[in-house]
């Protein structure tokens, strides 16, 4: 006899093969249960409670009203208030903080709980149906990898396919382009296939691909389970759409967002989401904007509500118009979600498939009380003004805008609730839409279950149903518990109890939620109040007023003694501490990890991938220095050299008309322009556009003089004002072409360059006249 060979072998190993005996089984991959069910588990973004029709809103949603119709409505679904913090819990079951994700991965702090590094101990739901037989596919928004962690050369171990996923295809940031997208496909960044004039949109783009996917697999293992994570851009700003979808709502909102309240909270009843005596929360629920911080600090100018009454007919016409473009984005969507369900019903699939739709947190307020033609203006910390976005209400949604619909659309589409995204002690920013359909495995037809439950719940429901046992070392890492609890009892028993207690911390506002009762900080975040010892306390009871109109904390003062104990028990338990309350500028220009150590000089070369901003050189409120050396075989040559940022804010060096052309777009706002004076000629050239910085005006944008340069020759100038902070969370860098959308409307992207080569890309951001240095310049591009 011979000697079994490596774990689990129960063959026989000879001499000679013919006397030995051969077991496939210790190398076979894993084999998932026989009839064992595929999961889809879809994530909207920033969708509010009352937005789809499936939930008692205005904007139809066929796709998902089939889903709940097949199952189960749940009424009290909650989420961490937030896109990253609650995807991180919908994949792992563990709580955000736990999963070092207190706030969206560009908000990442040196701490434990808010470093945006996701556990690896904290195994997702992906990593471990992987190991035991599904397929794993990811469609469209990750967010889930911090920012010094997105580019070509970074350690991939946080990306999709790091983190358990076979296939992704989508955008690894917050938001992209709709028109535009910067994709990756698996471990490397794409094209888009192709342009919004023929016909592209990115939500079309993720049904084709994640119908490819799963077609792929079953072509050749029809009986093989998969595991799906279908998460559309949709519908985080920007809100792009076309013009028909958005044209079917002509008129749909002219009465304004207090008007559509009622009927929407009417027809929740109807549905049984929400008990015959839930009131709506009023219009900007403590007074804002007049309430004030412990030292007399303003409310945030973003987050409040202009009532329809006080508005202009223009205005009403403008905030008429966002309204109508974000339902037709949505429904658009959810027709592309529609073509997925059509697939899996006529290839046999739908029937043994676990669906699982979500949105990540409550409407989203970036758009501010006058909404917005370019949601990076909040990024800069600069707000929109009616005038400006007035000029462009016909461009609404189209490729040329980066439009976001104002706070009164939020607060509605989050009917009956008071708030939005953002605010964790409030249920519109918190409670969302759930439903989930099996029809093999799911029996109840268009139910409704009112358990409070959370997105760290998710996880553990689908291992229940699926019979996966979590486990204990995954990959190598002892797994932490977790945090989730399942209500898949809930499914067959309405009366089963849901999650008892939770624990909420966002951007500077805390709440906990204990057997029914909630208790919250009136401070609002990004408020940059500080002074968290001296925050009010408010106390709800959600049973009988889910909608947060009556505080209770006067007459309950043991009880939010009781829950503030808990909220502080938590936050030691789920690493929650510290507060974090600074304004979205001050976040956004906080220093943190770089692929590389600063330095005075950066390179760029062509035929590469985009650098994404968080990698890319820092030139933001500072002198800088770009110099492209380019070999000219033609005078016509033309296209991009380089182009940093899109139609919402960046800039660009170009050729074209035998002149070298410069373009800065100040938030897609003021577009700035400076070419030649003299035309170039064939030959070896360096192209310059030197800024220096002279002073800064109240947008915290700085000025100064921008020169182009032909070689050492001056060729042309203006004065040139540059925008406070990033140019997007989406678009980066790139040399030879525009890999995005357009920095400059003189142009068509890519506009890559023809007729000749491009060396390299110099930025200096030394602060030192760089056309000085025209030899060392020429010296170091060489060199690289």
């Amino acid at each position: 006899m011979g000697n079994p060979i490596g774990e689990g072998f129960r063959g026989r190993v000879e001499v000679d093969i013919r006397d030995s005996a051969p077991d496939w089984k210790p190398f076979l991959q894993p084999q998932a249960p026989a009839e064992a069910p595929n999961v889809l588990m879809v994530v909207w973004d920033d969708v509010g409670y009352g937005a789809m029709d499936v939930n008692g809103g205005p904007i139809e949603t066929p796709t998902m009203r089939r889903i709940a119709d097949a199952g189960i409505r749940y009424s009290n679904f909650h989420t961490t208030a937030l896109c990253s913090p609650t995807r991180a819990s919908l994949l792992t079951g563990r709580n955000a903080t736990s999963n070092n994700m207190a706030c969206i991965v560009e908000a990442s702090t040196g701490f434990p709980g808010s470093s945006a590094r996701l556990p690896f101990e904290n195994g997702t739901i992906a990593e471990v149906l992987g190991e035991r037989g599904w397929n794993t596919y990811a469609l469209g928004k990750w967010h889930l990898t911090p920012g010094d962690e997105m580019d070509a050369s970074s350690w991939k171990a946080r990306w999709p396919l790091g983190r358990g996923f076979e296939r992704f295809y989508g955008f690894l940031g917050a938001e992209t382009n709709q028109w535009y997208p910067n994709l990756v496909e698996d471990n490397h960044q794409v094209d888009q296939p192709a342009q919004p004039e023929d016909g592209y949109h990115l939500s079309k783009d993720l049904a084709d691909k994640c119908i490819r996917f799963i077609r792929d697999s079953r072509m050749v293992a029809p009986d093989k389970p998969w595991f799906t994570y279908f998460a559309p851009g949709c519908s985080h700003a920007p809100h792009h759409v076309f013009k028909d979808w958005a044209d079917k709502y002509r008129g749909h909102f002219d009465e304004g967002y207090e008007a559509i309240r009622p009927a929407i909270l009417a027809r929740q009843k109807e549905l049984g989401l929400l008990p015959d005596d839930v009131e709506l929360s009023p219009i900007n629920p403590h007074g804002e904007p007049d309430v004030t911080g412990p030292d007399g600090q303003r409310w945030p100018l973003m987050d409040f509500v202009r009532p329809w009454d006080s508005l202009r007919d223009d205005e009403k016409r403008l905030f008429a118009r966002m309204a109508e473009v974000y339902a037709g984005y949505v429904s658009y969507t959810d027709h592309q979600l529609g073509r997925v369900l059509d697939y899996l019903e006529e290839s046999g699939q739908l029937d043994n498939t676990i669906i699982v739709a979500v949105s990540d947190n409550g409407a989203s307020a970036e758009g501010g009380p006058n909404g917005s033609v370019n949601e990076d203006k909040f990024l800069n910390g600069v707000p929109d003004t009616m005038e400006d976005n007035l000029k462009r209400i016909d461009e609404l949604g189209s490729p040329t805008t980066y439009n976001h619909y104002n706070t009164g659309w939020a607060w509605a589409f989050d009917t009956p609730f008071p708030y939005w995204k953002r605010f964790s002690g409030y249920e519109g920013g918190v409670c969302d839409t759930c439903v989930i359909s099996w029809p093999r495995g799911i029996s109840a037809r268009g139910r409704v279950r009112d358990q409070y439950v959370h997105a760290i719940d998710i996880v553990p429901t689908l291992y229940e149903l699926t019979g996966v046992q979590a486990p204990e070392v995954l990959k190598g890492f002892p797994q932490a518990p977790i945090e989730g609890r399942s209500f898949a009892d809930t499914i067959t028993d309405p009366t089963a109890p849901g999650r008892t207690t939770q624990f909420y911390s966002m951007l500077g506002m805390r709440a906990v939620y204990h057997d029914g009762w909630l208790a919250n900080t009136l401070h609002p975040p990004m408020s940059g109040w500080g002074k968290f010892d001296q925050d009010v306390w408010e106390l709800y009871h959600l049973p009988s007023d889910r909608t947060q109109t009556r505080d209770l904390a006067a007459e309950h003062p043991d009880v939010l003694e009781r829950l503030k104990g808990l909220w502080f028990y938590q936050a030691g338990l789920y690493k929650g501490l510290p507060l974090d309350d600074r304004t979205a500028l001050e976040i956004g220009l906080s220093p943190r990890p770089r692929p590389s150590a600063p330095r005075d000089r950066y390179v760029y070369y062509p035929d590469t991938s985009e650098v994404p901003q968080g990698s890319a050189v820092d030139i933001i409120r500072r002198s800088f220095g770009i110099a492209a050396g380019v070999v000219v075989d033609t005078p016509d040559a033309e296209g991009v050299l380089f182009a940093f940022g899109g139609v919402g804010g960046g800039l660009a060096l170009f050729l074209r008309d035998r002149r070298f052309h410069f373009v800065y777009n100040w938030l897609g706002e003021d577009i700035q322009r400076v070419s030649s004076e003299v035309e170039f000629g064939t030959g070896r050239h360096l192209f310059t556009a030197g800024f220096e910085r002279t002073g800064g005006d109240p947008t915290g944008s700085a000025l100064g003089t921008l020169t182009l340069y032909l070689d050492t020759d001056r060729v042309g100038g203006i004065e040139l004002r540059t925008q406070p902070g990033p140019f997007s969370l989406s678009e980066g860098l790139s040399v030879g072409r525009d890999s995005g959308s357009p920095v400059s409307p003189d142009y068509r992207p890519p506009f890559a360059f023809t007729g000749g080569r491009i060396e390299a890309v110099a930025v200096d951001v030394s602060g030192e006249r760089f056309v000085d240095r025209e030899k060392e310049v020429l010296a170091y591009l060489m060199r690289d």
